[in-house]
């Protein structure tokens, strides 16, 4: 799976995998949902959309809050923080696909 090569941010799998993205908040207590994705980064992202969505408020996801990343078959897990997350989904693509997705991302972000 493309998500533990040496960039696995920037490349795509043919086919999304399920991911379960968690991150623990404040209190202690740890949060997941369960998302299908192509790259690290979109798994990331729509997971974040999705806690939003779920009524997390903005302030718990400051830019030192870590999203686990754990992929299903085979199984593995990364770790990501939202400021990495922002400052990639803020940069411009590197090829026109990357852009792409980089809109596409933003778009889930905004419409919590």
């Amino acid at each position: 799976m493309l998500f533990a090569l040496s960039s696995p941010i920037l490349k795509v799998v043919p086919t999304a995998r399920s991911c379960s993205v968690s991150f623990t908040d404040s209190e202690g207590v740890t949060h997941a949902v369960e998302i299908a994705a192509s790259t690290l980064f979109e798994a990331a992202v729509l997971a974040l959309a999705e806690f939003r969505r779920c009524g997390f408020a903005e302030a718990t996801f400051e830019a030192g809050t870590r999203l686990t990343v754990k992929v299903r078959q085979p199984e593995m897990s990364h770790v990501v923080s939202v400021g990495r997350l922002r400052s990639w989904i803020d940069g411009s693509g590197k090829s026109p696909s990357e852009h792409a997705m980089k809109s596409r991302l933003r778009e889930a972000l905004d419409h919590r």
